[in-house]
């Protein structure tokens, strides 16, 4: 018998799990009410962590593993100010959708649907910036 051996977990695209996010919105039900609006609310919020990730490595690499609070901060100097806001306020918001508070309700459907929006857009809006074009932010 062979012995297990583990393999390194593989990170899903931001692609992959936007289209999770998508499949959950359009398949709730009566059974899965309470559970697949948080369930959207984070594969979202995945997505946009996973595809700030990356930018990161492509961009500055010693970031890419730092807290994503510390992420969020830096990506003004390399994003733009309008593309960071807007990434901080969509975290933000799936961050507050993804905990379960007894006295808050879960996020709507119409929400949900903005934030996957906006989402999306984040994803394109992180260009694929090269070493040279930023070697000015140190």
């Amino acid at each position: 018998m062979t012995p297990y051996v583990p393999t390194a977990p593989v990170a899903a695209s931001p692609q992959d799990l936007l289209a999770g996010a998508d499949r959950l919105l359009g398949t709730a039900t009566v059974s899965t009410t309470g559970v697949w609006p948080r369930a959207a609310a984070l594969l979202l919020r995945h997505a946009l962590e996973e595809a700030l990730r990356r930018y990161w490595r492509r961009v500055r690499p010693e970031l890419a593993d730092c807290p994503m609070h510390a992420q969020a901060l830096c990506l003004e100097s390399y994003a733009g100010a309008d593309t960071a806001r807007r990434w901080s306020t969509v975290w933000t918001g799936l961050s507050r959708a993804c905990h379960y508070h007894g006295y808050e309700l879960s996020p709507t459907p119409a929400e949900l649907r903005a934030w996957r929006d906006e989402v999306a857009q984040l994803l394109g809006a992180l260009p694929a910036t090269s070493r040279a074009d930023i070697s000015h932010v140190r």
